[in-house]
């Protein structure tokens, strides 16, 4: 059998293969962020297409930290009965799903909430859009909030949660010195930087148990003057495993400018693919939980090389499986062409247009 497909597990779940499903925005839930059909039929989709793992698109956990428009919440009760039925459908097609747990803190969308967005740091004269400098007590309440989501997520039939520490969300910024100057024990070092996503981790284990999955994805480095070193990700890492995460997904890049560094970039040829593999290899020698590497994976040889070679434990996508949504079974069948998804992100569009995302590329070569 080959190393992508050999059966592996996450603290308890037990994972088909070594492919995992990486979040997104699909804008396919409501306005309130219920979970709709149309959610639901992409992740049944997904499982039916042989993915080892599903990780949901970023999810809310509190309205202040709602990213986008029709957005998937986890922030109240009432959400609880359509989550049910995306964990149901999934699980009868064979599937395993975590949830993450997102809020967008200074990107948050305003226009839609009514609500100021809520910052590590006062910016004004850097970033132009009205935020509020967060306070200890705003720490805290948004620390419950990620717990309630987790408790709701298990609650629901999710196989785990993950943790949005990366592009620029809340975490991230509590992590980037661009966004963190704070002077009190949330800002400084990157001790202190990672005390936020510190005190979630432990606000979600103690929600969700010993037992359950809990994930992190952060940014290996943010790309941008004054972000996130690597040096700094990768002892927030140590941190954040000694905390108790079970999994680390690697990624990178800032929302600063509506840019994620090097991320969705157009991939011509496999040596543009996994951007983040060196610095994934600098994690390695310090991290001993299961490194997840995203970004600009296309081939099946090169993800079979990242897991071979000892930088990723397993490898995830996002718009391939957009494009192909089997493409996980049509490798394993052993048609090992590269995924058709040429990451011109035209299938950003429709989500931000409310129509849900969708291969803009190929509806045109239908056509």
């Amino acid at each position: 059998m080959r190393i992508m497909f050999e059966p592996r597990e996450i603290n308890g779940l037990q994972l088909s293969n070594r492919f995992v499903r990486s979040a997104t925005w699909e804008g396919m839930a409501t306005e309130s962020g219920e979970c709709t059909s149309k959610l639901i039929d992409l992740m049944a989709g997904l499982a039916r297409g042989g993915v080892g793992l599903i990780i949901s698109g970023h999810t809310y956990v509190s309205l202040e930290g709602k990213a986008g428009t029709k957005q998937l919440g986890v922030y109240d009760d009432e959400l609880i009965p359509g989550l049910q039925a995306m964990t149901t459908a999934v699980h009868e097609n064979g599937g395993k799903i975590v949830m993450q747990l997102a809020h967008a803190g200074i990107f948050a969308a305003s226009e839609l909430t009514g609500i100021t967005p809520l910052a590590p740091s006062n910016l004004d004269g850097v970033y132009e859009s009205a935020h509020r400098e967060m306070t200890a007590t705003d720490i805290q309440e948004v620390v419950a909030a990620f717990a309630a989501g987790a408790k709701r997520a298990h609650q629901t039939g999710f196989d785990g949660v993950q943790i949005h520490a990366a592009h620029g969300y809340l975490l991230s910024q509590f992590l980037s010195p661009y966004f963190n100057r704070r002077t009190d024990e949330y800002g400084g070092s990157i001790q202190n930087r990672a005390g936020a996503s510190l005190e979630v981790v432990r606000a979600v284990r103690a929600a969700v148990g010993d037992g359950y999955p809990v994930l992190v994805k952060m940014n290996c480095r943010d790309f941008h003057d004054n972000g996130l070193s690597l040096e700094d990700s990768v002892q927030a890492g140590i941190m954040l495993e000694k905390a108790g995460i079970d999994a680390i997904e690697i990624s990178g890049g800032n929302r600063i400018a509506g840019k994620l560094g090097p991320a969705r970039v157009g991939i011509k040829s496999d040596d543009r693919e996994a951007y983040f593999q060196n610095e994934a290899g600098v994690f390695k020698k310090d991290i001993q939980v299961p490194l997840i590497l995203v970004g600009g994976n296309r081939s099946f040889q090169v993800a079979e090389h990242l897991v071979e070679e000892g930088p990723a434990d397993y490898v995830s996508m996002c718009r391939p499986l957009i494009r192909e949504p089997d493409l996980i079974n049509r490798w394993k069948s052993g048609d090992l062409r590269k995924s058709t998804c040429d990451s011109d992100n035209l299938c950003f569009g429709p989500a931000q247009k409310g129509e849900g995302i969708y291969c803009v590329t190929e509806a045109r070569q239908k056509r």
